[in-house]
């Protein structure tokens, strides 16, 4: 059985029905991110019934708003975090090894303006400083890449640091700010799909137990004597008793941990911004690499081709309203001066920008007067039982997208201990969706490509995107056939039938969860409104809406992608 199979509305609705059913399940997961994704994936192949379960879709909360990088840290080598940035580095390996479909390497340059600065204030920062040194020199920047590529020589697949001087810089790309005396260039790695590396997170764990259960859009309505209720948005409230819950809501954390009667403050997150600009000259310039650099107030910046578009981001805030969060209108005017500074040669204008995105990093509560000082590491503290809760309650605080899966093994391991089971597997070398069996070269591509056309009847051109899109699990959409055929009227790289595959197999329970979060419609900013209700007609048929809810989902829709996310719906 592929990993999508059995994942459509009736299946979900069977789990959920059976497990209600007995009221006993293993461990509830409390947040569909990044983090309860991964634990819910591990934990399942370990033979662990699990319910994973969020208030809104899967991977639509801080999971959605990242860099969409997969790095080691370099800057985490200033403040000492020396264990952060080898498990980051060794997980960026990994993950271009187990979802090469999604994460590919990212060559990063960092432009250099002097030879010695930063010298002392890096030291003062390895030391405890709440100040982040400024002015990073060359000399301190050949020290961090040396480390950095010593760190990520585990299970290496990228080439090592090299520096070049201004002349050959500016020969390569000359709208950089010619004060520059030098670049470094190293390796890192970019994720095209972080919604979707979710999903496949969930999904591989479903098939992986067939006891266990996921469900978006529903909350947390009560917690008593041991059992959680739950109330989902389109259906009949259900009720379990776990052995064990788990909190991975990310900013949510506090009070998620509120409702199950264990109280805490861990969170102190920051806001994180990011804007996408339609700018060919950029992109061309940038020629598949990344700007990584310093703001004029210290902080790190950084712009790359993104699908065709320039993102540059990100903003550093402390913040702790996830529910209200987006990019406001002084976070874009700081993005935009930071590439204007960085490149004076370019012209960037707020009528560039096609799409904007936010989110709270669950970051522990922390002193430190600099938000980019505060720890990426993570924790996983425990409330233990007590008379009015028999479970115990771990709670998944801080951590990045990078290192997902080693967190969430340390965690599985200890919910492991307390069931008193054992680990049956690693997750370590275990692919991710369509990251199983992965063409690893031209050559392996071509081949599959061959094989699959001669599988679906789909000729190659159209395999070889869905290829990009969904990994080896493009074989099966090409092979799903609807009463929509052809391409939609606008986004033509997108199919009908393939959209009608998503409604029906992916949890779809809004019209924005397939244009933001199970494709890139919105990010990419081709979407029109045209496209919007064609998509939302082709939905509504799989999922049975009403005209009037037709008409709710595509206003919804324009809602949130104008007023959030900066969209102009033409």
């Amino acid at each position: 059985m592929s990993p999508a199979d059995g994942a459509g509305a009736k299946d979900r609705a069977g789990r959920l029905v059976a497990m209600a059913g007995t009221g006993e399940v293993d461990v509830v997961i409390l947040g569909a991110g990044i983090n309860g994704a991964g634990l819910f994936r591990d934990l399942c192949a370990q033979g662990v019934s699990c319910l994973i379960v969020d208030k809104a879709d899967f991977g639509s909360g801080t999971s959605a708003a990242p860099s969409r990088l997969i790095h080691g840290g370099l800057k985490y080598l200033e403040t000492g975090e020396f264990g952060l940035v080898a498990q980051s580095t060794l997980e960026r390996n990994l993950l271009l090894q187990n979802a090469p479909h999604y994460v590919s390497p990212l060559p990063t340059v960092i432009p250099i303006f002097s030879w010695s600065k930063g010298m002392l204030a890096a030291l003062r920062t390895l030391f405890g400083s709440t100040s982040a040194p400024r002015s990073r020199g060359a000399i301190l920047i050949k020290i961090g890449l040396m480390i950095y590529d010593f760190y990520g020589s585990r299970n290496q697949v990228m080439p090592r640091h090299r520096m070049v001087g201004r002349r050959q810089t500016l020969r390569e790309m000359p709208a950089l700010n010619p004060a520059i005396v030098a670049t470094g260039t190293y390796y890192d790695a970019k994720i095209s799909h972080p919604e979707r590396l979710v999903l496949e997170l969930i999904l591989d764990g479903l098939q992986a137990h067939a006891a266990s259960a996921s469900a978006n859009y529903t909350t947390l309505a009560a917690s008593a004597n041991g059992v959680l209720t739950f109330q989902p948005e389109n259906g009949t409230a259900f009720s379990v008793r776990p052995k064990l819950v788990v909190n991975a809501a990310g900013p949510w954390i506090d009070d998620v941990n509120a409702l199950l009667g264990a109280s805490s403050k861990m969170i102190g997150g920051t806001k994180g911004s990011h804007i996408l600009l339609k700018h060919d000259e950029l992109v061309k310039s940038l020629a598949g690499r990344m700007l990584y650099f310093e703001a004029d107030d210290g902080r790190i910046c950084l712009v790359y081709d993104y699908l065709g578009l320039a993102l540059v981001g990100s903003t550093d805030i402390k913040a702790d309203n996830p529910d209200a969060v987006r990019c406001e209108p002084e976070e874009v005017e700081y993005l935009l001066d930071s590439v204007r500074t960085l490149l004076p040669g370019m012209a960037f204008e707020r009528d560039q920008i096609v799409y904007a995105y936010s989110g709270i990093r669950p970051l522990p509560t922390s002193e430190a007067a600099t938000p980019g000082l505060i720890s990426r590491d993570h924790s996983a503290p425990v409330a233990e039982p007590d008379g009015n809760r028999p479970f115990a309650v771990i709670s998944l605080v801080g951590g990045k997208w990078t290192t997902f899966r080693g967190f969430a093994e340390e965690v599985a391991d200890t919910v492991l201990g307390r069931l008193q089971r054992s680990r049956n597997v690693s997750t370590q070398s275990m692919p991710i969706g369509g990251g199983r069996d992965f063409p690893a070269n031209a050559e392996a591509r071509a081949d599959w490509l061959a094989e699959a056309q001669q599988a679906t009847g789909v000729e190659q051109e159209r395999l070889d995107q869905l290829l990009s899109r969904y990994g080896t699990r493009a074989a099966q959409i090409a092979r799903h056939r609807s009463n929509d055929e052809g391409r939609l009227p606008d986004s033509d790289g997108y199919g009908k039938a393939e959209i009608d595959y998503i409604a029906r197999n992916e949890f779809v329970e809004h019209l924005a969860d397939v244009v933001m979060r199970r494709s890139t419609l919105a990010i990419a900013g081709s979407l029109t409104r045209r496209d919007l209700e064609e998509i939302a007609a082709i939905a509504g048929r799989a999922l049975a809406w009403s005209t009037e809810r037709l008409a709710r989902e595509v206003e919804a829709a324009v809602v949130e992608l104008e007023g959030r996310n900066l969209m102009r719906l033409d």
